[in-house]
């Protein structure tokens, strides 16, 4: 069974699909063929980036919907037929073998005449034309594609159908060991993006992390200053950085498991001016009261601008869930406002592409905090200024997709 190119994609999307796992959780919580783990990983991640095309070629061809076990051998069948150019007759033996052992024998029929049946060009005929069939094609969900056209205009395509660059490594050291891989330098001192990238001995030593580029271009807007509040720091990423620029970094964290990270980050990295916290930064604690210079509120967001990386995001986040998210943004950011001394600094982050997240969230704040003004920011990385913040867009930003505002208190 393990030999079974199928079997290994099938374990790992059956717990995203059916328990809700996001999808880095998943592949670290299922064994894993290791010398086929790139394949799976490719896989499943080229699955889940297709994974609306797919249930339209699948209702194409199955007008009554197969359960969710068929419809994800199907899905890993189309991939590895449309995306990795295997042999038609190869794919539906594995796909039909895969059945046969789930104990689903039953429907091997079904799923060896739909792959032999299967036309990409009659499918793509069938899509709807306009907006919706843009979104099915690029397997981005309606509503949010239609905000980037309200957006962003015709540039919406190229948004919602641009990929990560590659895997992004932030090196302290001994980035020379690794200059012969194939690699892009961006704009930041010591980060590169690498087409493939195996961790090794060096990332336990503390001689690169891997970090986004979306998270280095925010530290990158915050000046140095003597005491720093990161106030949804884990995993550590951002207060492990800034640590190089700022003399103490303090790191709230609202999960135990999740401060826990931040320190085993801290210490990987040799880092010893960050101290982290379990702390909820949307309630107050008087004992913070205009303590820091500057707070960086990198805040819980939709994550649409992290798709490439995250592609389950496209499966789970619903149109319903932005008014819980806005006002979770609304209510740390006016709490963390109150940790700023007058006359220091408030930085706003998102990995959104909306501006509902984005600039209408500062826009909110500062309707009720007149006592901030907005400082205006630049990147070297290609970003568009917006009224208040900048935002960074993955078609020009290596596929990663933020924002970030910075205010001062008078």
């Amino acid at each position: 069974m393990l030999s079974n190119p199928v079997y290994d994609p099938f374990q790992i999307l059956t717990k995203i699909y059916s328990d809700g796992a996001h999808v880095k959780q998943a592949i670290a919580d299922t064994y894993i063929e290791e010398q086929y783990r790139a394949r799976t990983v490719r896989i499943v991640y080229g699955v889940l980036e297709n994974d609306g095309y797919f249930d339209f070629c699948i209702r194409h061809y199955a007008p009554k919907a197969p359960k969710l076990a068929v419809r994800t051998i199907l899905k890993i069948s189309l991939y590895m037929l449309l995306f990795m150019e295997k042999k038609r007759y190869m794919i539906t033996d594995c796909a039909v073998d895969l059945c046969k052992k789930l104990g689903k024998s039953g429907v091997s029929g079904f799923v060896n005449a739909f792959l032999r049946r299967f036309d990409k060009a009659a499918v793509d005929e069938a899509l709807p034309k306009g907006a919706e069939g843009t979104a099915i094609r690029l397997s981005y969900p309606l509503y949010a594609y239609k905000w980037l056209k309200k957006e962003y205009g015709d540039r919406a395509e190229q948004i919602a159908a641009a990929r990560s660059a590659g895997v992004s490594v932030r090196f302290e050291r001994g980035e020379e060991k690794y200059e012969e891989k194939p690699h892009i330098k961006t704009p930041f001192a010591n980060n590169y993006i690498f087409e493939n990238f195996v961790r090794d001995e060096g990332f336990d030593e503390g001689e690169y992390t891997f970090q986004s580029v979306g998270s280095i271009a925010i530290c990158d807007c915050v000046a140095p200053c003597e005491e720093l509040l990161d106030s949804c720091a884990a995993p550590g990423g951002k207060s492990v950085l800034l640590a190089k620029k700022c003399k103490n970094v303090t790191s709230f964290e609202l999960h135990a498991h999740r401060v826990e990270l931040i320190r085993q980050y801290k210490e990987r990295m040799g880092v010893t001016n960050v101290r982290e916290y379990q702390k909820d930064s949307a309630l107050f604690d008087s004992a913070y009261e205009e303590k820091f210079d500057a707070v960086l509120c990198d805040a819980p967001c939709s994550g649409y601008g992290t798709v490439s990386e995250n592609p389950d995001i496209k499966l789970f986040r619903k149109e319903s869930d932005f008014a819980a998210l806005e006002k979770m943004q609304m209510d740390i950011l006016s709490n963390v406002s109150r940790y700023v001394k007058k006359g220091g600094a408030l930085y706003y982050s998102t990995c959104s592409l909306f501006e509902r997240e984005n600039d209408k969230t500062v826009e909110k704040f500062l309707n009720t905090h007149a006592e901030f003004t907005v400082e205006p920011l630049d990147s070297p990385l290609c970003h568009e200024k917006k009224r208040y913040g900048l935002q960074f867009l993955p078609d020009t930003a290596y596929g990663a997709g933020f924002y970030v505002c910075k205010l001062i208190k008078r």
